[in-house]
Parts: structure tokens; sequence; C-alpha cells
């Protein structure tokens, strides 16, 4: 009886053992202050507490783990489970990766979403076939102008060294005569203090983050796009989870999709303010301005069209609907 019993007790305790903990490290591209690396710290706790400690995340902000660029590979290859990037860096891939970034075809957050939503199934096919899962995406604030001086038309960006991001944003540039610059957003201070770039569009969010008052003169709100990040799992590892853990995951994802689109409302408006209480001049665009931007758009999206896979078609068409 002894025997049984001690049996039975090793039995039981084998079924009553908890699933092994387990550990991510996550890669993100943005220092510890941005919005959206706060709205994946909270993602990260939400996880540990849901998963009861199943499963921790450790965030690496600021490129401190992987560079940028090699993040989205880092995933793939499972050198890491779990990162963040920015979306349309993958345009060269797949033009599908880089609508968010086409000049004045989503200018606000009702648009940026009704995007998304067409983008989502897309893009989520696209990196399955990679054996990537997006989890979520939050865009930056609406895109504006970043000079020193005002800028009244198109042709006074001619000549300017000019931040560049992204293949867009080398492309817009250039149809504005400007010189496009890649500089990644820490660089961003250095980068205007050697005189590499005179000239940006970025978010409200980069502008303060970078404290462009000690290098920028202007900021003109052109709304001309809001890009997004995306947070993305390497499926293998993903499968691997417990069916509990596996839904925790994506609960968590869900409400740091909304949390992180709140985020970029609020910070729209507060980071603004803080370049301007730091003496930047807001400058609202003249029409002038305007209308020569918007026209780099409207043939910007005419190129686009022109080499655009099937699958970035799609998500244009029913966009558009």
């Amino acid at each position: 009886m002894k025997v049984i019993s001690a049996a039975f007790f090793a039995a039981s305790m084998v079924v009553a053992a908890p699933a092994l903990a387990e550990s991510w490290d996550m890669p993100t591209p943005y220092g510890d202050s941005t919005f959206h690396t706060v709205n994946i710290q909270q993602f990260a706790k939400d996880v540990e507490e849901a998963t009861n400690g199943e499963l921790t995340i450790t965030v690496h902000s600021a490129g401190s783990l992987f560079p940028h660029p090699e993040i989205k590979n880092a995933v793939r290859s499972r050198q890491v489970p779990i990162g963040e990037f920015f979306l349309s860096r993958l345009s060269n891939e797949d033009l599908a990766y880089g609508l968010d970034s086409q000049p004045f075809l989503a200018t606000n957050y009702e648009d940026a979403a009704n995007l998304w939503a067409a983008q989502k199934p897309v893009i989520s096919e696209l990196m399955a076939a990679e054996g990537l899962m997006p989890l979520f995406s939050v865009p930056w604030p609406a895109q504006g102008l970043y000079t020193n001086g005002e800028i009244k038309t198109v042709d006074d960006l001619a000549g300017l060294r000019f931040r560049a991001y992204n293949a867009s944003l080398e492309e817009f540039a250039t149809a504005a005569k400007a010189a496009p610059v890649q500089i990644e957003a820490s660089d961003i201070p250095q980068a205007f203090a050697t005189g590499q770039v005179q000239a940006m569009i970025t978010s409200p969010s980069t502008g303060a983050n970078s404290k462009a008052w000690d290098f920028l003169s202007h900021y003109s709100p052109i709304d001309a796009w809001l890009p997004k990040n995306i947070v993305v799992v390497n499926k293998r590892v993903f499968d691997k989870l417990s069916p509990e853990a596996q839904s925790a995951v994506m609960d968590a994802a869900a409400a740091a999709e909304t949390r992180g689109w709140d985020m970029s409302r609020a910070e729209a408006a507060e980071k603004t303010k803080v370049m301007a209480d730091n003496g930047v001049a807001i400058v609202p665009p003249s029409a002038e301005l305007t209308a020569g931007l918007q026209a780099i758009g409207a043939t910007m999206l005419e190129n686009w069209k022109a080499n655009a896979s099937d699958s970035a078609m799609a998500i244009l068409d029913a966009y558009q609907k």
C-alpha cells in the first residue's frame, strides 16, 4: 500500500505542477519615454499578471538589443520571440506595408483606423508566410513639418537636407527637390547639430522627445499621414505557449492596441504644446504649401499604384470603398 500511495502521490504532483515559466526578450526601437514604449511596458505587465508569471516579457528599448532595421528579422529567425518596429520600413518587401505612409491618403485617426482595418488581414497573410503573427499596431500622431524659418511653398524645401525614415519619405523629399538622408529617431539631435539634416517631417511626439527647440524654429502641422508601429511574435514560439497563455497574450494585445490609439490621440495635442512652450513657432500651413504637398502626394499615389502588388491594391480598394 505504501508503494501504491507513493506512486499515486507522485502522479498527482505531476498533474498539479504548473507550466514552466517562460521569459521573452522584446526589442523595441524607441526610448522609454516614447508613448509606444510606455504602452508596450504595460502590455508586458498585463501578460505577466494574466499568466501568473507563466510568461514574462522583458522590454529592451531604444534599439539596445537589436538596432531598428534588424528587429523584424530577429523575430523571424527566433533570435527573439517578439519585437516592435515601424511598419512601413518593410515597404521594400511589399508596398502593402507602406500604405499608411502615403502622403495625404489617411490624415486623421478615423481614416487611419479604416486603413488599418483594410491593411490588417493582408499584412497578417504576408507575415504568416515568414512565420510571423501581428499582435497589435499603434499609429504615431499625424506627421508635421519641422524647419528653421517658415516654409510657405514647396519650393522653399528645395535643396534642404531632409531627414527620411522610410522609402516613401525619401520619395517625398526627392519630389520636393530636397535631399533625403536616412536618420533614426534617436540620432535626430546630432544629425541637426552636425548639419546632416536641415528639415524633417515627423510626429509631434518625436519632435518633443528630440527637443526640437534646440535646433529648429518652426513646426507646421501639415497632417501628412499617420504611420504605424507594429508588434509581431514568432508564430512557432507563440504556438508553444499553453492555450491559457496564448489567450492572455491576445487579450493583452487587444487592450494595448485600444490603449495605444488613445495615447496617440492625447500625445498629438500634448507634445505640440510642449514644443510651443519651449519656443517653437507653431505655424499652420499656407494654402500654397498645402496644395503643393498634396500634389506631391497625388503623384506618389499614382506611382505607388503602378508598382503595387495585388495584395497592396486589395488594401487600397478596400479602404477607398
